[in-house]
């Protein structure tokens, strides 16, 4: 029965159920990969030089399906983590609605597939960035970092900063610093936007044994060390302007919008309760679409490059 995925009948037996198409569609955890796929189309829009529109396509769909490999992945290795926390009980896996071998299979065939159909369509360099994010969310983040440090999200966060090097690669085959600013946008911001989440979900990764800042530090350590990673963000998002990825209209949005998230930042330093916490991680996510899509539109009005 272990290897079965069950569900207790109203006359109390067990019955053998199989998987849904939706719980494989929640596998790839659409939510998460719909910002991974926008950084990642927004890194390409921006790269210089040009890509078949069919490439293109192409290489933002074998982005796509990696970062929905490495979720279900992940979700395969955190089965027992996932049983345990409310924000994931009902997850296909502890729901009993999905074996989880085949979980692990699923993300190593898109996993495998997605980096080879990026080599062979798109370029290696792209293929490679990809392969190398992919395994660094199975390897290194999930697999070590997770259960072992609270530093967890900042080191293991930077797989999810790898969509907007890996577009910028499949137009230009290389990896260059203004790729590399665009990282670092993303990789300065996911420690603001994770502990936010986990200070009003504190009490689920103690349950579940996970080593979140505000679990192993405290409140006030964790709100210090957003305040902190917020103001070395609001001049590093102004870059792009500087660097002629971007001109005016991202830089002054750019600027209002990063004055905004350190006022979040603050809010939150200064309100115990958890409604600042909650409005700063649905602003996060806000402000990193909004500076994609401003750098995405100024390009195209002419504003950058």
């Amino acid at each position: 029965m272990a290897d079965t995925a069950y569900r207790i009948s109203s006359t109390g037996s067990a019955e053998i159920i199989g998987a849904e198409p939706a719980d494989y569609i929640q596998l790839l955890k659409p939510r998460v990969m719909s910002l991974v796929v926008f950084s990642g189309l927004a890194g390409l829009l921006v790269a210089p030089g040009t890509l078949h529109p069919i490439l293109a396509v192409v290489a933002v769909l074998c982005i796509a399906v990696g970062a929905g490999a490495a979720g279900a992945i992940n979700m395969w290795y955190d089965r027992d983590i996932d049983a345990v926390m409310e924000r994931t009980q009902k997850r296909p896996i502890p729901m009993g609605r999905m074996i989880p071998g085949d979980a692990l299979g699923f993300g190593i065939v898109l996993a495998i597939g997605s980096v080879t159909v990026m080599g062979l369509a798109v370029n290696i360099v792209a293929a490679s960035l990809l392969a190398l994010a992919i395994l660094f969310y199975v390897f290194v983040y999930t697999v070590w970092l997770k259960r072992r440090t609270p530093q967890n999200i900042v080191i293991g966060g930077a797989s999810g900063a790898f969509p907007p090097v890996i577009g910028w690669a499949a137009v230009t085959g290389s990896v260059s610093v203004e790729s590399l600013v665009l990282f670092a946008m993303i990789f300065f911001w996911t420690p603001p936007h994770f502990w936010a989440l986990a200070l009003y979900r504190s009490g689920d990764y103690e349950k579940a044994g996970v080593p979140m800042l505000p679990v192993v530090a405290g409140q006030r350590e964790t709100k210090r060390q957003m305040l902190l990673y917020t103001l070395l963000l609001l001049p590093l998002a102004l870059a792009p302007s500087f660097m002629g990825i971007a001109g005016w209209l991202y830089g002054g949005v750019a600027a209002v919008m990063g004055v905004l998230f350190c006022i979040a930042a603050l809010a939150v330093w200064y309100d115990e309760s958890d409604r600042a916490p909650k409005r700063m991680f649905g602003f996060s996510i806000i402000y990193l679409f909004v500076l994609f899509a401003l750098m995405i539109a100024d390009r195209a009005v002419g504003g950058g490059g």
